[in-house]
């Protein structure tokens, strides 16, 4: 039997369309991307994470000559995020990601692995983080959960 799964999201077409938190997030994002460590692949990434408490945290993606040692931007702030403000509560998360010279890149999502780590985020604090992933130049796709860009997902639960 063949079933189908539809996934909710809204695109922003432009930064101008965006709230005002919602801009201060990415205008921060694109700042730690700019600080990302990526010699490799040249693939920059930065993060902004805005916490119940008002606080922003902002991480990029941070590489190794012995890959697979490095880790993306999503887990460096999330990780960095959990270990300082345990117990606060994550609202939202927006992440830019692009080639470093790429004059025209369209908005690109978490990979698999921060995909998983973020909805271990969710179960932790019992409530949906909205993720924002964005191109440079404003282009921006926003779910209400990583549960929408992960619909089978394994959790906790499972255990």
């Amino acid at each position: 039997m063949e079933k189908e799964i539809t996934i909710n999201f809204e695109l922003i077409p432009n930064y101008a369309q965006l709230s005002d938190i919602e801009k201060t997030l990415f205008d921060k994002a694109k700042i730690a991307r700019e600080q990302a460590y990526a010699p490799y692949s040249n693939f920059l990434v930065g993060c902004a994470i805005l916490l119940e408490n008002g606080e922003i945290v902002t991480g990029s993606n941070q590489e190794n000559a012995a890959y697979p040692s490095g880790l993306c931007a999503e887990r460096t702030t999330i990780f960095w995020t959990s270990a300082n403000y345990p117990d606060v509560k994550i609202k939202k998360m927006l992440v830019i990601g692009a080639p470093k010279n790429a004059a025209n890149s369209p908005a690109i999502p978490p990979c698999g692995a921060c995909r998983q780590s973020i909805l271990e985020y969710e179960a932790k604090q019992k409530e949906a983080i909205e993720i924002y992933f964005a191109s440079p130049s404003g282009e921006v796709v926003k779910t209400k959960s990583i549960r929408d860009l992960l619909p089978f997902s394994f959790d906790g639960t499972f255990l």
